[in-house]
């Protein structure tokens, strides 16, 4: 039977006519409870989310709130499903909470209830088909009637109570891929919900699944949701501690002071971090400038013979400039000895040449036929690298770091790689001391990101110390 239409379809908004943000695009996050949580609009989440699923892009959306993060702390398994979705959207004023006391900046309130009405209505007007998996017997039916009442159009393939056993999975996950829905909202609860999706989501052929906990209830009318003003001051939960003492007192009464406690612990530690990070990056940045300062003074006529060297054996400046990418993407002109002749073959007859290296993302020749007599002995022993001590000492680059790459490097990154851009660059790194150009890019970026991770003061005199050591054996420099 069809009951009365519940609030969270009736504050419907027309986003049907706005334009698309872009199915391949991943959504804005922040770092909340150790969590990626989207930072973005309710209009913005709307059309990625009807985006993807036109676009038939395979993505998992579950929700965070006080109750799900104290879960996540105890339930190892359900904490890696939330690590790994595709969006995590923050829920209720809990979230919030915790990110205000860890500084960070959070978008809209993204809870399911007021997310779900103007979703309905963009779907609907893409006529993407959904289908609703939950709740006990008859609340999808009523939910699936009073979305299809309030959002004419809308395209409900089928719906399925929650209550199934284990070997009605098949049929069940059947049921679904014949409806040919690209949307499936599922509310078993947390975390049996997220957790069964993750599991199962290789097998639905549904793009999009959401996790949506006790939604269909509040869409079907079976739990009438809190007034407008109480869910706009975010004490909503006393509403629903109201209606249902018996099975919220713990989760609201003891799960809001755990999760508060744990939020503001959680943000004195990520501070004390961060002071010891602060502390710890201000010692390298004053190690860098001594030690480059006195590198310059110290290796000044290693420096001007090295000059004179590159002058006398070809026509040319002494100094090669070039523009590279430091961090976070930020552009820097780099310094080295020049060891090419200038008139060298050009990058034409370079193509034709029979290459050592080419990862796809960087080029480079074992043996190079613009290299000089004297770049070869320079680029052997690095010696061409020594002028970076300059940027080095400007601040563009550290002694330790990721090596710089060329902006046409940088536009072939993948999401992985442009980790790499999270320092600064520096002459020396992990790979150096490890096989230099030898190694494959892909083990560069392994090394080069899981250096970023864990560098520290030490870290870097531990690199340092055994630089010399892979100068002098000379392993993978051309």
């Amino acid at each position: 039977m069809q009951t009365q239409p519940s609030a969270a379809i009736k504050s419907i908004l027309p986003f049907a006519a706005r334009p698309q943000v872009g199915p391949s695009r991943k959504l804005q996050s922040t770092r909340v409870l150790g969590f990626d949580v989207t930072k973005a609009g309710l209009a913005e989440t709307v059309y990625w989310i009807a985006d993807r699923a036109q676009a038939r892009q395979p993505t998992q959306i579950a929700f965070l709130n006080a109750h799900c993060a104290n879960i996540a702390r105890k339930d190892w398994q359900y904490r890696d499903t939330l690590e790994n979705v595709d969006a995590l959207l923050p829920d209720g004023s809990g979230i919030a909470l915790a990110a205000k006391l860890d500084r960070q900046e959070l978008g809209a309130n993204l809870n399911g209830t007021d997310l779900f009405g103007p979703l309905c209505r963009c779907l609907a007007f893409r006529k993407i088909p959904v289908f609703f998996l939950g709740g006990r017997s008859g609340v999808a039916e009523a939910a699936a009637q009073n979305a299809m009442s309030e959002c004419p159009g809308l395209n409900v393939a089928g719906t399925q109570h929650g209550y199934f056993s284990p070997r009605e999975e098949d049929a069940i996950i059947d049921q679904i891929n014949a409806s040919g829905a690209r949307v499936v909202f599922v509310a078993f609860g947390v975390p049996t919900q997220d957790v069964w999706l993750a599991r199962v989501r290789h097998r639905l052929h549904a793009p999009v699944v959401l996790g949506v906990g006790g939604l269909l209830d509040f869409v079907s009318g079976r739990i009438p949701r809190a007034p407008e003003w109480m869910r706009r001051t975010g004490t909503e939960w006393l509403y629903r501690l109201k209606c249902e003492p018996r099975r919220m007192w713990q989760r609201y009464l003891i799960g809001n002071f755990t999760f508060t406690a744990h939020a503001a612990l959680h943000a004195i530690r990520r501070r004390k971090r961060g002071l010891i990070k602060a502390f710890d990056r201000g010692l390298a940045r004053a190690m860098d400038v001594a030690a480059s300062g006195l590198g310059m003074l110290v290796l000044s006529p290693l420096l001007i013979g090295t000059a004179l060297a590159v002058r006398l054996e070809s026509k040319g400046p002494t100094l090669y400039r070039q523009i590279r990418i430091g961090e976070n993407g930020k552009p820097f002109e780099i310094y080295k000895f020049r060891s090419m002749r200038m008139d060298g073959p050009s990058q034409e007859e370079l193509s034709q040449l029979k290459h050592d290296r080419d990862d796809g993302v960087t080029f480079k020749l074992k043996r190079d036929p613009r290299i000089t007599r004297v770049g070869q002995f320079i680029r052997k022993f690095s010696i061409d690298e020594l002028p970076q001590l300059w940027n080095v000492f400007k601040g563009d680059m550290s002694l330790v770091g990721p090596r710089p790459a060329l902006p046409v490097e940088v536009e072939k990154y993948s999401t992985v790689e442009r980790r790499r851009l999270r320092g600064k660059p520096g002459i020396t790194c992990f790979w150096q001391i490890q096989g230099r150009a030898d190694l494959p890019f892909d083990r560069q970026v392994v090394l080069d990101v899981a250096y970023l991770q864990k560098r520290s003061i030490w870290l870097d005199i531990l690199i340092l110390l055994k630089t010399p050591m892979a100068v002098l054996t000379a392993r993978g420099a051309y």
